[in-house]
């Protein structure tokens, strides 16, 4: 038992209270002995400004938070330091059980936005590929699904990005949700699947009919077929260019064409399947005048030099 004269509100250098240690290890019994004292604080707050039913639903003790869900002074939407609240804390950790106990309540938030990050809990459950939460943030009315965060990501942008292709899946599955949103880099989601090698979402993106596979980014100019030719991801270059609304000349901002890409970077698989297309020009040269001969030629890359030479129309001679 605590003796009746222990200070258990006592703060030790890092904020945490008794209750809080007791709530971070998921001592149930502690917890239950600490709350059953009138003197005992729920709601006071760590140096991360994190009261123990946060420190709880953090590591994710079910049992304790529910006894502190019961409390009459706990806050359910106040946020931490970093600016996330108790929900926010749930989705990201994957802590399924946790996240159906507060979207039980009806006085908490479930599309509240972080303070620093503007990411709301489906953001955070979408970044780590937390389907089931995911799944029962959408089927609520009161969750944005196309909220985005300080760099105007969506959740499917996020999602994309990360390569969660079952996240991705029930994300395009709403009506609402529109996959040619851009953020504010003007990357859209094919973009994005298409530069980070992540097949599977490509192929989900381009099944859709209200996809646009040659949208060029507003700042740099790149299509996804460039950024999957840069990075040397063969198999979405392949799929890219089997579609007849796809440009395999369109350049980026300095002129550069996905061969000029492709090139420069080595990818003679890529380069391959961009020369087996006879609408692409093996001598466009960027605006620095430089064409992919000469970029071959320099970087020493022969397997590359012999299949640009290869094209009847390959001009060998072409200066800068």
């Amino acid at each position: 038992m605590v003796p009746e004269r222990a200070d258990v509100g006592l703060y030790p250098r890092n904020g945490l209270t008794p209750l809080s240690w007791a709530a971070k290890g998921g001592h149930e019994a502690v917890v239950k002995m600490l709350l059953e004292r009138g003197d005992v604080s729920a709601s006071t707050t760590d140096g991360d400004g994190q009261s123990p039913l946060f420190i709880a639903v953090r590591e994710g003790h079910e049992g304790v938070a529910k006894m502190l869900l019961e409390r009459w002074d706990v806050k359910l939407n106040t946020m931490d330091e970093r600016g996330s609240t108790l929900l926010h804390t749930a989705a990201r950790g994957g802590h399924k059980g946790v996240v159906e106990m507060l979207l039980e309540r009806n006085d908490i938030n479930p599309d509240i936005a972080n303070d620093v990050t503007c990411e709301t809990p489906l953001f955070r459950a979408a970044l780590e590929g937390h389907e089931e939460i995911v799944k029962m943030l959408l089927e609520r009315n009161d969750v944005n699904p196309n909220a985005i965060n300080e760099y105007g990501q969506t959740p499917l942008l996020r999602a994309t990005c990360e390569g969660h292709e079952g996240v991705v899946k029930m994300l395009l599955e709403r009506r609402d949700v529109n996959p040619n949103t851009a953020d504010k880099f003007s990357e859209t989601s094919l973009f994005i699947a298409a530069w980070g090698g992540h097949k599977g979402v490509v192929e989900m993106l381009l099944e859709r009919n209200d996809i646009n596979p040659g949208t060029a980014s507003n700042v740099t100019g790149e299509t996804p077929l460039f950024a999957a030719a840069w990075r040397g991801h063969e198999d979405i270059v392949k799929m890219l260019l089997e579609r007849n609304d796809v440009n395999p000349n369109a350049a980026d901002q300095y002129g550069q064409t996905p061969l000029f890409g492709a090139t420069r970077e080595g990818h003679k698989g890529v380069v391959k399947a961009l020369l087996e297309r006879v609408d692409v020009n093996p001598n466009t040269a960027d605006k620095y005048g430089q064409a992919p001969l000469s970029i071959a030629a320099r970087g020493g890359c022969e397997g590359i030099l012999k299949l640009l030479l290869e094209r009847s129309d390959a001009n060998p001679n072409a200066a800068n």
